[in-house]
């Protein structure tokens, strides 16, 4: 069952794991490319590599941060959409989209009240999350 001390997820492991994998790449390009450099050597292939590794670690960023980025949009949608069905109006323009996402966990019979107080009062997410009384678990969020 989720709930407040256990709603955050992390993401992917493999996401983790490919950015440490073209962390250990760069570092070890840089390594190599001081040694070649001493040498007198060319040290175009790992300066190439070194580029590369970074940016593989930059098009795992913003791939995750894209999609998170999707994420909330879409959640937005729905709790304008939860909200209009409950009450014929929109959300508060107020509510940030930080505040919407913490709305999502509220179960209905408190929601409307809940974002009410959250516009007025200027609640923070976490103060919106702290003050549910009857979690809604939201399962899909990666």
């Amino acid at each position: 069952m989720q709930n407040y001390s256990n709603h955050r997820k992390l993401a992917p492991k493999p996401y983790y794991i490919a950015e440490l994998f073209a962390l250990i790449v760069l570092i070890l390009c840089i390594i190599f490319s001081c040694c070649i450099y001493t040498a007198a050597s060319g040290f175009l292939v790992p300066v190439a590599l070194g580029l590369l590794s970074i940016a593989l670690i930059f098009i795992g960023y913003f791939a995750r941060a894209f999609a998170l980025k999707a994420q909330d949009r879409a959640i937005r949608a729905e709790e304008q959409l939860r909200h209009f069905v409950m009450t014929g109006k929109l959300l508060d323009a107020r509510l940030n989209i930080r505040q919407i996402i913490a709305l999502r966990f509220a179960a209905d019979q408190e929601f409307v009240e809940l974002a009410q107080k959250a516009a007025e009062e200027k609640w923070s997410a976490d103060q919106i999350k702290k003050s549910i009384q009857h979690w809604r678990a939201d399962e899909y969020r990666v």
